[in-house]
């Protein structure tokens, strides 16, 4: 029995030091100097800023100035995410549940980059962000039903698809068609706020309307988050190849002016700072 104590008092001290050397609690909120706050489950510091896990399993982070941090508290117990057919849809709630369900019309094949290209030409989005909005509801899988019953590649909700004229939500170029229309009209709606255009397309326009922002949904925060940080990362790389040609003096080919979110061209620096606004509950 003698024996055993020292064991335990040695487990208890390894277990204090363990714990103690995590980069944090899981369940915070981050604090900002400008007032917004961003809930996460661990943190770590990278250089000069902060990486904010906001999924459990670590795929989805916000890199945040660490000197925007003003303190950092306890996370409050999550809200249920809404369940509505007012938006398109609440991702994480209306997962893909089968890529071929029964029923599904036949999908024409098309060629998605032309079909995301006309769309966002005439829309004035830049393609890439579309792309990301995509990626992040389908997987470009142009057959996907949610459980919710949200369909196709832009998971568009039959009463949505109906509203924006799409007849066949399984049609690649009517759904994003209509997908797109939809994005730019929230973006108008809010003043081309992406994250709140994005945050109305996941939970609805009525939710952020509620808030006055960005809903207070786990879910929806870590999907403006993703479509944020896959769109930034197409944005640094076209910027490092363009570097890299300039560099060796070859001629710059010239490509597609991007528009962006609103019309306009703001860098990805731009982007990943208004991320950071994407977890306010405003």
């Amino acid at each position: 029995m003698r024996s055993l104590i020292p064991f335990r008092l040695r487990l208890a001290v390894f277990v204090t030091l363990a714990m103690a050397a995590l980069p944090c609690f899981a369940g915070e909120v981050a604090v900002l100097r400008n007032g917004f706050s961003i809930r996460h489950e661990r943190r770590e510091v990278v250089g000069d800023l902060t990486r904010l896990y906001v999924s459990a399993d670590g795929a989805n982070f916000i890199d945040v100035p660490t000197a925007d941090i003003e303190h950092y508290e306890d996370a409050p117990p999550e809200l249920p995410s809404p369940a509505s057919d007012s938006g398109l849809s609440a991702s994480a709630a209306k997962r893909v549940s089968s890529p071929f369900p029964r029923n599904t019309p036949n999908v024409p094949s098309v060629n998605l980059d032309e079909v995301v290209n006309s769309a966002s030409g005439r829309y004035r989005l830049d393609p890439d962000l579309v792309n990301s909005v995509i990626k992040a509801e389908s997987g470009f899988n142009a057959h996907a039903v949610s459980p919710k019953g949200a369909q196709g590649l832009m998971q568009l909700m039959p009463r949505t698809a109906s509203t924006l004229g799409v007849p066949n939500a399984f049609d690649p170029r009517a759904n994003v068609e209509g997908g797109t229309k939809y994005l730019r009209e929230l973006l108008e709606r809010y003043n081309f706020d992406l994250v709140k255009a994005l945050a109305a397309y996941n939970a609805g326009p009525q939710r952020v309307e509620q808030f006055n922002g960005v809903p207070p949904y786990y879910e929806t925060r870590a999907y403006v988050a993703r479509i944020v940080k896959d769109f930034n990362k197409k944005k640094a790389a076209q910027q490092k190849a363009a570097s890299s040609v300039a560099k060796s003096g070859a001629p710059k080919r010239t490509g597609a002016k991007t528009s962006t979110a609103a019309g306009k061209a703001p860098s990805s620096t731009v982007l990943q700072s208004k991320v950071s606004t994407a977890q306010s509950s405003e």
